[in-house]
């Protein structure tokens, strides 16, 4: 598969970093950003590569070559084979690809050269393939997505809305956000636009939302834009404390299994009404650490309404979305949410009767957690189940995972560790990953 590299922009936000030199010739740790880029691609067999530049892109091309030079920093080959397409006038950030599209008869991915990244391409691509859709757009939870362009996609990745920052958009949202990294199908490229620069995101890729033909690969891996100063120089701090390269799921990760009621929100008992969620203090800043500990943030929830004809789906993705919204007001977000939606027993008013089953799902029983290990490649036991409920603490046992209980008063259910709040155990857990690593 080809990858088609976006490396033209002039890079005017982050020119007090580097201004005589194109935004992805920035080094990070001694090496161009798009070096970076390169090797992760070439390391996964994503070797033929065509790079669009235009300000000062001969740097670019005097650098690379056609792929088959040394690197200067490396000493090692490139070991890949580039062509380049030069913009000799701006065509906007999908122009070239209209200008270069006999040299695509497949689909291919495109990649911003602006951008810190690592994450497991071979993945990704037969995502792509099972769903057959023309687009798919590789999206993730992110830490301002009150300022970020969001998506809204049905259960089977399909994207329904393409909401920008200037649109108007629900009061409360999935945190779901267009990374930057694409697989398009070059059927994407027949069409006439007649503008002299062509948006990829406004004039070719929005106009797909509600068509199921484009998908979100939704995925906790490492890709941040370096638009800025201040992004830049917290990309350089990730990848020195090797954020970066242990986040690709090609690697095993560790993650840190929350429940929802008791333990993210305040408990209600059996939470029906949307109002009704709140957020416990400090629940959000032991997030944000979890988020930037390397350990991913999942919930696993039991929801027996829905079984019981209580809640609906919708509803309970609303309560979620209410949720996501929350978090990531104050700079957290959770990278995924399971939830069982079974009950067996059986004589509710309004119940839902192929609901009524005695699950895999359910906690005490693992299987939420074990399917999270599946989709995101999780050492179990390396990962921590945290809740208030003895179903938590046996569930992450019987996972394989550290547990630990929040209560107010002594209780023993087996769990390793005893806590009053998620934010007092993610004080303690970051002390003994420290501790651990040095």
């Amino acid at each position: 598969m080809k990858t088609v590299i976006m490396a033209g922009g002039r890079g005017t936000r982050i020119s007090s970093v580097a201004s005589d030199i194109p935004k992805p010739m920035i080094k990070i740790e001694g090496k161009p950003v798009l070096e970076h880029e390169i090797e992760c691609l070439r390391d996964q067999g994503f070797k033929d590569i065509i790079i669009t530049v235009s300000h000062l892109g001969n740097i670019i091309m005097d650098y690379f070559g056609d792929g088959s030079a040394v690197s200067p920093v490396t000493q090692k080959p490139f070991g890949v084979h580039i062509d380049y397409y030069f913009e000799e006038r701006p065509l906007g950030n999908a122009g070239a690809l209209f200008q270069i599209k006999d040299k695509l008869d497949s689909d291919f991915l495109l990649l911003n050269a602006d951008a810190m990244f690592d994450v497991d391409f071979n993945r990704f691509v037969a995502f792509h393939k099972s769903h057959g859709g023309l687009v798919t757009l590789f999206t993730h939870p992110n830490s301002h997505p009150y300022d970020s362009g969001v998506l809204i996609a049905d259960a089977n990745g399909a994207v329904e809305r393409w909401l920008t920052k200037e649109d108007d958009r629900p009061k409360y949202y999935r945190n779901c956000i267009n990374a930057g990294l694409h697989v398009l199908s070059p059927k994407l490229l027949e069409q006439e636009i007649d503008t002299p620069k062509i948006d990829l995101d406004r004039q070719l890729l929005k106009p797909l939302a509600g068509t199921e033909k484009m998908f979100c690969y939704n995925s906790p891996e490492y890709v941040k834009d370096m638009g800025t100063p201040e992004r830049y120089y917290s990309v350089c701090e990730d990848f020195k404390a090797g954020r970066v390269k242990g986040k690709n799921l090609a690697n095993k990760q560790r993650a840190v299994f929350l429940d929802r009621d008791g333990t993210i929100n305040k408990y209600v008992g059996f939470l029906r009404n949307i109002d009704e969620f709140e957020l416990l203090d400090g629940v959000a800043e032991a997030i944000k650490k979890i988020n930037a500990s390397g350990y991913l943030a999942i919930v696993v929830t039991n929801q027996p309404v829905i079984a019981r004809g209580e809640v609906s789906f919708e509803e309970l993705q609303e309560i979620h979305n209410k949720m996501e919204t929350l978090l990531g007001e104050q700079g957290a977000y959770v990278d995924a949410i399971y939830f069982c939606p079974h009950h067996p027993h059986k004589g509710y008013a309004g119940e839902r009767p192929e609901l009524k089953i005695d699950c895999e799902c359910r906690k005490p029983k693992p299987g939420m957690l074990i399917q999270a290990a599946k989709d995101f490649n999780i050492d179990l036991k390396n990962s921590w189940m945290i809740g208030d409920g003895e179903n938590d603490i046996l569930a992450g046992k019987n996972a394989g995972c550290h547990t630990a209980l929040i209560q107010s008063e002594q209780k023993e259910y087996g769990q390793e560790v005893s806590v009053t709040s998620l934010d007092a155990f993610v004080n303690d857990f970051i002390k003994i990953r420290r501790r651990r690593n040095e």
